[in-house]
Parts: C-alpha cells; sequence; structure tokens
C-alpha cells in the first residue's frame, strides 16, 4: 500500500478574490506567494492554501461541523484573535476542546480556527479525558 505523505494543499473558492486576500493576509495572517486574476497561493506555515475566484461560492457557512484549523503559537493567539474580531468576523462555535482556540468565518461563510496546540497536544487530552468510544493507535497500527 502506497503511504500519503501530508496534506499536499487546501483550495477554497471564494466570490471575491480581493476581499478574500486581504482578509487571509491582513486579517488571519497568511503569506502571500502567488496573485492572478482568479486566484491566489498562501503560506500557513510550510502548508499552501489556494483561494480560486468562483461564482458559484456558498453564501454562508455549512451546517455542519467540518472546518479548518490554523495553528497558532500561545504568545501570538490574543494579537490574532483580536484582529480577527476586529475584522468583524463571525464566531460559529465556542471553544469547548483543550488549547486556545477561535471560531470564525471568513467572508465566504467557510468555518476556520486559529488554535493553540496540536495532535500529540489533543491525543494526551484523550488519554486523560476520553471520548465515548475512543481506540488511541500506534504509528505501526
Amino acid at each position: 500500500m502506497h503511504a500519503i505523505l501530508g496534506i499536499n494543499h487546501v483550495t477554497l473558492a471564494v466570490g471575491d478574490l480581493a476581499r478574500s486576500f486581504q482578509f487571509y493576509v491582513e486579517v488571519v495572517g497568511l503569506k502571500p506567494m502567488a496573485r492572478w486574476t482568479r486566484g491566489a497561493y498562501l503560506l500557513a506555515g510550510n502548508e499552501w492554501i489556494c483561494l480560486s475566484q468562483d461564482d458559484q461560492t456558498r453564501d454562508g457557512p455549512l451546517p455542519e461541523y467540518t472546518h479548518l484549523a490554523f495553528t497558532i503559537d500561545k504568545p501570538s493567539f490574543r494579537r490574532c484573535s483580536e484582529r480577527i474580531q476586529a475584522y468583524g468576523a463571525a464566531r460559529w462555535k465556542d471553544n469547548r476542546s483543550e488549547g486556545d482556540s477561535l471560531y470564525f468565518l471568513d467572508p465566504d461563510g467557510h468555518k476556520l480556527e486559529i488554535h493553540v496546540g496540536g495532535l500529540e497536544s489533543r491525543l494526551a487530552m484523550l488519554r486523560e479525558q476520553p471520548y465515548e468510544g475512543l481506540r488511541l493507535y500506534t504509528q505501526e497500527s
């Protein structure tokens, strides 16, 4: 069996490229790498996001829980949260998990999160407070 090496990129359909580019660069803090008439590539740490102009983009959030979470360090969390809230981004959920998190919507209604922590801190929390039916795997599993 071939192993997946990682997530290559995430593409978000956007209704207004200029508005979304400004939001993701100036408000969220992603690094611009390329921009053209109907799209842009942005860096989120070592991962890249594609913004793609799409005339059929949603006009609000979907009811499901699917979302994109960005890792942020603890010292930057407050400043970034304040910038997102000052922009007027709607919150779609209150944090009830380990680590500081802010759940917010982008201008097209994509559900986003900034989160302090990672897989290791989440697994440590699960070991202390297991979810119903939890099964933890090893990397060899």
